[in-house]
């Protein structure tokens, strides 16, 4: 490289660490790999899946989301080597299963990279053993009504529908499982979830969720010898308290009053009822918290610390809003469930990239990762890459990106993003929430629907009587 090209590189360090973590989860043999194992009856010819990847990071972090500009820029670069309608054609049919499987594979060698000393929430001493997971639905809404069937739906049109888990200690989403249905109730996936976050989180884990999860029948599958859960209670469950133990009373971490007690959920003779602690937190001017936990040991858990860690589970909120206004789920490229869902697993992917590449800056700094703001963050990312594509040619970047070990990728990370720390990224501190302002509720259709109504035959029309 001339030294033109050494001084670029040598200012653009968040560039080159986004890279180097993307080529760290994204090489084409790995690719190959997730397309092998998840690909279901789908094939590839001329435009494989890596490509397909490709094309898509460029339209996301290149073009403002523009599959069009990408897929015209890959066509002129020779990476496209079909036409922009294949293309098109390409992402609309990637079968859902390829979307849950690149979002998990991708995650599970992210957390190879992720620093095992960082920690993007800090639990309380009595639940440090555990991995909370956070569980919560989310519909892929603002769906382009560019395919005929659905030009003339009212009001807007969803996507498919995932059920989404957040690993809240590092602050990354692990695994989901979806439904090309954006009308579909999302709980009805946590059977199909749980067993596959066990398999990829290690225990003990503790499951939380909001009200919409507090079913008798999937407590026995949150719970088991060394797995809890934390669960909001909803007033369509029963609960009886049990008379013989003393309402137990206290302050949370803000000085509100809660109380605590003891009974069962579920009724009577429900073959899923179980003991368990419910807890009371009233919130002056807004509807109190009601939790239930089968950790009924309040002198081993306290109730405090329970209150301080369900809280964290608007964590998740958080993810769903910052993926749809800052990663591109805003602007879908597709307009069939499967393309929304993939661009979803792949929006969160990019999430997950920067959570890394966050926890780096937040190690090298001293700097709590609560600190840093995800959304400045990747501002500074997305214009170093932008800058990148400007400068470098394809040959220096290859040349500059070469593939490593984890141990040599780990540590130059850390030396590239040791004193990248600048004041701009520090979060805004916390505003207190207002309530959302009520404008009248907007109708969705599903694109599924609206897709499998099209493919249905019609009727033939009843033969004229010669009598």
């Amino acid at each position: 490289m001339d030294d033109f090209a050494r001084e670029a590189l040598r200012r653009l360090s968040l560039a080159e660490a986004a890279l180097r973590v993307w080529e760290w989860i994204t090489n084409e043999t790995f690719l190959e790999e997730v397309f092998k194992k998840h690909r279901g009856r789908s094939y590839q010819k001329v435009l494989s899946f890596p490509v397909m990847v490709f094309l898509i990071a460029q339209a996301l972090l290149h073009y403002r989301g523009s599959g069009r500009r990408s897929f015209e820029k890959g066509k002129e670069d020779g990476a496209l080597e079909t036409s922009i309608a294949a293309a098109f054609g390409k992402l609309r049919r990637l079968p859902i299963t390829l979307s849950v499987g690149f979002l998990t594979d991708c995650t599970v060698r992210l957390m190879e990279l992720f620093p095992p000393t960082v920690e993007a929430v800090v639990l309380p001493a009595s639940l440090a053993k555990f991995e909370p997971l956070i569980l919560d639905g989310k519909a892929i809404k603002k769906v382009a009504k560019r395919l005929k069937p659905l030009r003339g739906a009212s009001g807007g049109v969803v996507g498919g529908r995932a059920l989404v888990a957040l690993r809240l200690r590092q602050g990354v989403v692990v695994a989901m499982h979806v439904h090309p249905d954006g009308h579909a109730n999302d709980v009805r996936f946590v059977p199909d979830l749980v067993p596959r976050l066990r398999e990829l989180v290690p225990g003990p884990r503790i499951f939380l969720g909001d009200r919409q999860f507090c079913i008798p029948v999937h407590m026995a599958l949150y719970a088991t010898e060394e797995d809890h859960f934390l669960i909001r209670w909803h007033k369509n469950v029963p609960f009886t308290r049990d008379t013989t133990e003393p309402v137990r009373t206290g302050v949370d971490v803000q000085g509100r009053k809660y109380e605590e007690e003891w009974g069962w959920l579920g009724r009577a003779k429900h073959k899923h009822r179980r003991r368990v602690r419910r807890i009371t937190l009233a919130r002056p001017g807004e509807e109190s918290i009601i939790l239930v936990t089968d950790l009924v040991d309040a002198d081993l858990y306290p109730a405090a610390d329970l209150l301080e860690l369900y809280l964290a589970r608007w964590g998740i909120e958080r993810v769903f809003q910052q993926v749809t206004e800052v990663f591109g789920l805003q602007g879908l490229i597709g307009s069939t469930p499967e393309a929304t869902l993939f661009q979803f697993a792949f929006c969160l992917v990019l999430y997950n990239i920067l959570q890394v590449i966050r926890a780096y800056v937040s190690q090298g700094s001293g700097h709590p990762v609560a600190e840093v703001s995800t959304e400045k963050l990747f501002l500074d990312v997305q214009n170093q890459l932008i800058a990148w594509n400007e400068l470098m040619e394809p040959e220096e970047t290859i040349e500059v990106i070469m593939p490593l070990s984890l141990k040599d990728t780990c540590a130059r990370l850390r030396k590239l993003l040791a004193n990248a720390w600048t004041e701009v990224w520090r979060k805004a501190p916390k505003q207190q929430r207002r309530p959302a302002a009520h404008t009248g509720k907007r109708s969705h259709s599903s694109a599924f629907r609206l897709l499998q109504a099209n493919r249905r035959p019609k009727s033939k029309p009843a033969k004229a009587s010669t009598g």
